[in-house]
């Protein structure tokens, strides 16, 4: 799998649990209709298999993708809730995928 690949299912994972979470967020805390459920728990369904499409240990993919996860948080910040993130947001984001890059790119016997 290519890192470009992977990067990419990376990202499509990470949507798809913050969908997940943020659908019955809508619903707790600004009253969304209780319909938002549904399509949530097809997201986080969705989040589950994306994860096992890694070819990585589950540990390793999950570590990995946590770096991913902030950095597409962070995104989501910004253009869903309507908040810029910080310059500290963006050097955390920096900070968790340099973590990312060391794990999935470390040399492996």
């Amino acid at each position: 799998m290519t890192l470009l690949h992977t990067t990419l299912l990376f990202i499509a994972t990470a949507v798809a649990e913050i969908v997940g979470c943020y659908l019955p967020w809508l619903w707790l805390k600004k009253d969304g209709s209780s319909w938002l459920l549904l399509p949530a728990a097809l997201s986080l369904a969705l989040f589950a298999w994306l994860l096992t499409l890694h070819p990585a240990a589950a540990g390793r993919t999950y570590a990995a993708y946590g770096g991913v996860y902030i950095v597409v948080a962070l995104f989501w910040l910004w253009a869903v809730d309507g908040i810029r993130p910080t310059g500290w947001d963006l050097i955390g984001g920096a900070v968790a995928l340099t973590g990312m890059a060391i794990i999935m790119l470390a040399p492996r016997s």
